[in-house]
């Protein structure tokens, strides 16, 4: 399993102010190469500009409740979470990950109680990336798994309670909603976790039984 490796890197601010240093200085060089038809000078100055180039992909922008994951060859180096402009090795991919809480609601569900009875359910679930390396590559799609998941999960804890108490002190969906919120969110909590992802809330937000 991947996980999320803080890193620390360089300020971009003094990379860029060096590369636009470095551009200065061969504009200058390539227009007194001009001038006076110096061949090297203006070979130089081209190597200048190469190099700038070279470096300027390492530059990357961190925006606030953002996360960039980075990888080298193939292989996963580190997460930069740190809001600002910082410099990486120019043959870094990076990828952006959101860090900031999200809602989704699922569809209206139909399932079974714990006593077969055919009832609708919906919830909202609360979350938000807290791992950007699990979030990326030990799932496909992490916000397709968080709805997949979510009404997967959903539908267990529904059938495990029924939809009406018919015993003193039995927990019930429609009687007991704090206590099968806690079991929901627990239950969500297990089967995201592995995706770098936090449950925040998970509260029950339609039910009623089946029309038929």
């Amino acid at each position: 399993m991947i996980k999320e490796k803080l890193l620390s890197p360089p300020s971009g601010l003094l990379v860029v102010s060096g590369l636009i240093g470095t551009l200065a200085v061969a504009l200058t060089f390539f227009v007194r190469s001009v001038r006076t038809e110096n061949p090297a000078g203006i070979s130089f100055a081209i190597g200048l500009v190469v190099l700038v180039l070279f470096l300027l992909p390492g530059i990357v922008v961190v925006n606030p409740n953002e996360a960039k994951a980075l990888t080298l060859f193939g292989r996963y180096t580190g997460t930069v979470k740190e809001p600002g402009l910082w410099f990486v090795h120019p043959f870094t991919a990076k990828k952006t990950v959101s860090l900031k809480v999200r809602n989704f609601e699922t569809t209206k569900l139909k399932v079974n109680d714990s006593h077969s009875n055919p009832i609708e359910i919906g919830a909202v679930v609360v979350w938000q990336v807290v791992d950007s390396a699990e979030a990326l590559f030990e799932v496909d799609d992490y916000e397709n798994y968080v709805r997949v998941q979510s009404e997967s999960g959903l539908r267990a804890l529904a059938s495990g309670y029924p939809y009406d108490a018919h015993q003193p002190g039995e927990a019930a969906l429609s009687t007991h909603p704090t206590e099968v919120s806690k079991g929901l969110m627990a239950h969500l909590q297990d089967r995201l976790g592995k995706a770098g992802v936090q449950v925040g809330e998970a509260r029950i937000s339609h039910l009623a039984y089946a029309p038929e």
